[in-house]
């Protein structure tokens, strides 16, 4: 891998201002492959859902993320060949590998493994100290307490100090609050930076109960601070915060009884209006856990804000979305997951203004960037305890190991052969979570790779008897929260996976029309009216009384000494043909 290839990846999206694009292909090189051009007065460094990932990872990128209706062939709809067309990138290149799952296998092999906090460490200092520490702001979208043995064991608070020395300024949350609240307010307690949600409030009865003893405002209702002013370069910036607004549909609200969410533009569209009236800010900027469907749908009904630094979907988007609003022009970014993107916003702000943008989103490939020395000790110190438990050897990979798309991958086809394998069941149902490593063919799947896939924290287990029609009605509102064609009726997750049966799927239809033919895998036809054993995990509402799922999928794994899947339970799709958002998929 040579300097100048990696030189041309850190110089992505490097066309500055309100200019028309002309390429990757037209972005200026640099001949040092750490050095990045500085560009205006602010720089705005921006990380998100690293899913409590401390050390480097293999992540494969999707090959099915599905754009439906008006979101068709648009940002972030976009998967492997089409992506790197629309964006300008070069085939069979470093950066062809960071932002698609083209030739995953044999590039991952070739440029090795990504993110991993102690070389995000050398780059944010790098970035920080080559333009001016003082003129920089680190900022974290959230989905960073969770996702990792550690985080579960630790409740978070591992990843607290990881930000700490990492010198997060600025964070909002959405697994976050899968945490008891009161694990919550310690670990905000002891965060250095300052947390910050617009549209989370506190309830009524709550506020009554005392509740204000820790609420940012009983005025207003607000949990946590709305919005911060920071003065760097010279200028003024506003930083809103903006949780996920579907934590407690998508998540246990019984952890969280006491605080409400939604989107709320409403109400950030004052926020907003306040700010530049009462404030005297040059820039507004949110940093949001909405996912960038949502991202987009509100910078087109809240004018005034400047920059979005988006997270929730995982979209390594390698440029902005320009979304035009009454208010001029909102930039909206996503800087894809578990540590393998750092995004950059340099920021020209004049006279009350941003005059002028550059951007640029950089992979973190741990084997170009050294690790820096004092975060590699603070995560020894942190996993040490855990070892034994994070290092048993379980099965090696008989083929890659992944999960993210739209429909099953590889390792959740495993997770649900163990929970039919070992609860005796005929069918299995298992989250469309989107975070979750990639393990390599050859390599050993070990008990971390299968908490980095499960490890939540209402992690138990149920087997129930279920209707025909109960199956396709949990499919179909699945399948509508990821297919409406209403941004804000999205909540940001991949479709269920299955084990034991297909089914047909027409994303372009409507809720109640979308799933059809759903078949077991003996060929009998799923009755509606008949009962089927089904195992599952990870119940929103009350909380199940069976094994953890790790110990389900490690027990599976032991057994049968290889991880490997002898069917991958994926939906005929129809009418998708033609989707940019869809490639390699098996019909």
């Amino acid at each position: 891998m040579s300097r100048r290839e990696f030189a041309q990846l850190l110089g992505l999206a490097g066309a500055a201002g309100l200019l028309p694009a002309q390429g990757f292909a037209a972005a200026k090189q640099i001949t040092d492959p750490y050095e990045v051009e500085n560009f205006g007065n602010v720089r705005l460094l921006h990380m998100t859902d690293c899913h409590a990932q401390l050390l480097p990872i293999y992540f494969r990128e999707p090959n099915v993320n599905l754009g439906i209706g008006s979101a068709l062939g648009k940002p972030p709809h976009l998967v492997g060949d089409k992506l790197l067309q629309h964006f300008g990138i070069n085939p069979n290149t470093l950066e062809a590998h960071a932002f698609s799952c083209l030739n995953y296998e044999e590039a991952a092999a070739k440029y090795g493994k990504v993110g991993g906090f102690a070389h995000i460490k050398t780059l944010v200092e790098r970035l920080r100290e080559s333009y001016g520490r003082e003129k920089t702001l680190l900022l974290d979208g959230g989905d960073t307490w969770q996702g990792s043995g550690t985080a579960y064991k630790t409740r978070g608070m591992d990843m607290v100090q990881a930000t700490n020395a990492l010198g997060v300024d600025i964070m909002t949350g959405h697994w976050e609050f899968t945490y008891e609240q009161a694990e919550i307010l310690e670990n905000i307690k002891a965060f250095n930076g300052e947390f910050l949600a617009q549209n989370v409030f506190v309830t009524e009865d709550a506020l009554f109960e005392g509740a204000d003893e820790y609420i940012f405002s009983e005025d207003s209702g607000h949990v946590f601070k709305p919005y911060t002013i920071k003065e760097i370069g010279g200028a003024r910036i506003a930083i809103i915060g903006q949780a996920f607004p579907r934590t407690k549909i998508a998540n246990p609200a019984r952890f969280i009884p006491d605080w409400t969410f939604d989107i709320y533009d409403d109400r950030l569209q004052e926020q907003v209006d306040h700010i530049r009236a009462n404030e005297k800010v040059d820039a507004v900027v949110v940093i949001s856990h909405n996912g960038m469907d949502v991202d987009i749908a509100m910078a087109n009904r809240v004018s005034g804000v400047d920059v979005i630094l988006g997270g929730h979907t995982h979209d390594g988007m390698p440029a902005p979305t320009l979304v035009k609003n009454n208010g001029g022009t909102t930039l909206v970014c996503n800087v894809g997951s578990n540590g393998k993107f750092v995004g950059v916003m340099d920021l020209d702000v004049r006279e009350g203004k941003v005059q002028g943008y550059r951007y640029r989103l950089l992979p973190v490939f741990s084997e170009l960037i050294p690790a820096d020395p004092a975060m590699a000790a603070l995560i020894n110190d942190i996993r040490a305890p855990y070892l034994p438990w994070l290092t048993e050897q379980l099965a090696p990979a008989d083929e890659l190991m992944f999960r993210r798309g739209n429909f099953n991958g590889t390792f959740d086809q495993l997770i649900c052969d163990a929970l039919r394998k070992v609860n005796d069941a005929q069918v299995s149902l298992s989250p469309g979570f989107r975070w979750g490593t990639t393990v390599l063919k050859g390599q050993m799947v070990t008990m971390e790779h299968v908490l980095d896939q499960t490890c939540l924290t209402y992690p138990e287990t149920y087997v129930r008897e279920m209707k025909g029609s109960e199956l396709k009605l949990i499919l179909e509102d699945v399948a509508d929260n990821l297919f409406n064609p209403e941004p804000y009726l999205q909540s940001g997750g991949d479709m269920v996976r299955v084990g034991g049966f297909d089914y047909v799927c027409d994303p372009t239809q409507d809720i109640g029309n979308r799933i059809s033919e759903m078949t077991l895998d003996n060929g009998e036809k799923i009755d509606a009216n008949k009962s089927y054993k089904v195992s599952g995990w990870a119940t929103v509402g009350a909380r199940s009384e069976g094994a953890d799922i790790w110990d389900v999928v490690a027990e599976y794994l032991r057994d049968r000494k290889v991880a490997s899947i002898d069917k991958l339970n994926t939906p005929k799709l129809k009418n998708v043909d033609g989707n940019p958002g869809i490639m390699d998929y098996p019909a």
